[in-house]
């Protein structure tokens, strides 16, 4: 019998449905569109003018996992900062752009890699449509159509009497035609809602529509606890039916936070590659050690960790020993023990005051090991799968 190995890639992960087939823009780097990867974006939320502690900022969130960040540009002075910030930047900047539609020029001249526009405030937007596109199309910017129903144009609001879906979508789609009259087409467009249900009709209106690439958002999503449950609802409810290109959630908390909360929920759908997830369970009548704070340490404890890995901290002996044995790595727990599981395998039993350190030593040997391309239980190199031929 001879092992063969045949080079094959592994399968990509399951999905829930196929992506929504878009056109495909480009925001400086980043491809954004059914062709590319879902990106996730956050906004800085320092003053634009503090060039290097938004600078430090944008490190932070790129450092989190961000793919392109947000600056608000109100004055004058913003703009001036503009051609630093986008020159130093290590990922995409979109400038984000009120009322005054001379910033939107202004940004296009320092160099960002996008703007945000929202048809609703700036003043005679319409109008300046041509100039915009033929600015834009010159310099290599993409534009973001960001209708919000905190700033929906008041004729639409006589019209519909609040801010639908449909008055949403039918903004959008008057903005859209019109830079599409002047020949411009590398825009995406998002339709903001405080409520994901109005909010989720809204985007699947707009995709039934045409071909453009969206950016989804629940705008005002509220409190970390409150916005990251409203925007996964959501979030997950347009991803799951292939609707949505980039994502921002929007959260009262730290910007970091928004972009940990948005990856979490990609990497959740398979729609971007899973780093360290910790399965474990809620707890209940059976478990027989603190699960709670067994969970939280190790998850401390692990922070950072790049290597895609499944740790299992598990409280008993019903579930126990078949999510840990699933796991990359893994703890049964009871009378006070912990059963260590490796690939599958019982490779100790500890004190349960040594469960934390033991589960952090064999996750950070485990991905030394994949770093060096060898596999975590057995020592030997692991590659793409083995065809055995007799």
């Amino acid at each position: 019998m001879t092992a063969v190995n045949l080079g094959m890639p592994a399968p990509p992960p399951p999905v829930l449905a196929p992506r929504r087939k878009t056109r495909q823009i480009g925001v400086g780097k980043v491809g954004v569109g059914s062709e590319s990867p879902v990106s996730v974006q956050s906004m800085t939320t320092t003053p634009t003018t503090d060039i290097n502690a938004t600078l430090q900022q944008i490190a932070e969130l790129t450092a989190s996992g961000c793919d392109i960040v947000r600056v608000a540009c109100p004055t004058a002075d913003d703009a001036a900062a503009l051609p630093i910030i986008a020159g130093k930047s290590q990922i995409p900047v979109i400038a984000d752009i009120h009322f005054q539609p001379k910033y939107v020029f202004a940004a296009i001249d320092a160099g960002c890699a996008g703007v945000r526009v929202n048809p609703g405030n700036i003043r005679k937007f319409d109008d300046q449509v041509r100039e915009i596109s033929k600015a834009a199309a010159e310099a290599g910017v993409s534009i973001r159509i960001g209708v919000n129903a905190g700033s929906l144009d008041k004729r639409l609001m006589e019209k519909y009497g609040k801010a639908t879906p449909e008055a949403l979508v039918e903004s959008a789609l008057w903005e859209a035609s019109l830079f599409e009259e002047h020949g411009f087409y590398d825009f995406k467009i998002s339709v903001k809602h405080h409520d994901p249900v109005i909010m989720v009709r809204a985007y699947e209106l707009l995709a039934e529509r045409g071909d453009w690439p969206l950016h989804l958002g629940v705008t005002e999503a509220g409190p970390a606890f409150q916005g990251t449950i409203k925007s996964a609802t959501a979030f997950g409810h347009l991803l799951a039916e292939g609707i949505g290109d980039t994502i921002r959630v929007s959260l009262s908390a730290p910007p970091a936070e928004e972009v940990k909360v948005g990856n979490q929920i990609l990497e959740s759908l398979n729609l971007k590659p899973r780093k360290l997830e910790i399965v474990s369970c809620p707890s209940c009548g059976r478990a027989q050690v603190d699960v709670y704070t067994l969970a939280d340490e190790v998850t401390a404890g692990l922070e950072g960790m790049e290597v895609p890995l499944r740790v299992a901290v598990m409280g008993c002996v019903v579930n126990g020993p078949g999510e840990a044995r699933d796991a990359d790595l893994g703890v049964a727990s009871g009378n006070g023990k912990g059963q260590i599981f490796v690939k599958g395998e019982v490779i100790k039993t500890v004190p349960e005051s040594e469960i934390v350190e033991t589960l952090i030593a064999e996750a950070n040997r485990i991905a030394e090991d994949a770093e060096n391309g060898s596999d975590g239980a057995s020592g030997t190199v692991s590659g793409p799968p083995e065809v055995v031929i007799g």
